[in-house]
């Protein structure tokens, strides 16, 4: 039986090997944390600590994807704070991953963690902020740059906005317009997530609905 990691590792990256990870997703007290792995260095975020407002505009992110997705009948699956993973090299488990149009259907049913040596990564992946911004930005920004994730976004919770990138070459750029999701204006994101903070999810979903039906019969 192998021992307990004895690694500091809530809510930073730390150094070490993928053994060492794996025996501290093992760990009790990590049984309700994220896992993440990438160059060396692991982090586990502890889901204990996700409060109203990080909850909230997670909701929302993925409300305001779904009615796009299929208002305008692109073909997606969404996966809720699914593991990725590449043994020995890295794992993610962001708060949202899409897969999109030919690879909706990548994935079969009874899969657990997802093995990228055997399927792709997914087109899109969401990361709600609001204590993990820096890294969000920072070092999983790069991480998902490694993996050939092609887009990423960012939601900031403390100034109800979204950062979107786009990712080719192991580079990444700021982009107004999703490229997975085609016609899906950012600035869309961030008004619906700034209509949530006065309004229930039905009323900003209504308002969602009349911003996008014009767009789904062009």
């Amino acid at each position: 039986m192998n021992p307990p990691c004895t690694l500091s590792v809530s809510d930073t990256w730390v150094p070490a090997t993928w053994d060492e990870y794996l025996r501290a997703l093992d760990d009790p007290a990590h049984a309700k944390s994220k896992g993440y792995y990438s160059n060396g260095r692991m982090r586990l975020e502890m889901q204990l600590s996700v409060g109203f407002d990080h909850s909230k505009d997670h909701g929302i992110i993925a409300l305001a994807i779904n009615l796009y997705g299929i208002l305008k009948g692109i073909p997606f699956t969404i996966l809720d704070n699914c593991s990725f993973r590449k043994t020995g090299y890295t794992e993610f488990q962001p708060d949202l991953a899409y897969y999109i149009g030919t690879q909706a259907t990548a994935i079969p049913g009874g899969t657990d963690i997802v093995n990228l040596e055997k399927y792709p990564v997914p087109n899109l992946v969401v990361e709600v902020a609001k204590s993990s911004l820096l890294d969000d930005r920072t070092v999983k920004r790069v991480l998902y740059e490694d993996v050939g994730i092609s887009e990423y976004w960012i939601v900031k919770v403390e100034t109800a906005e979204v950062l979107a990138y786009q990712m080719s070459d192991r580079g990444s750029q700021r982009i107004d317009v999703s490229l997975m999701f085609p016609g899906l204006e950012i600035a869309t994101l961030d008004e619906a997530l700034k209509r949530s903070r006065s309004q229930d999810q039905s009323q900003v979903g209504a308002w969602l609905m009349a911003q996008f039906q014009p767009a789904a019969n062009s």
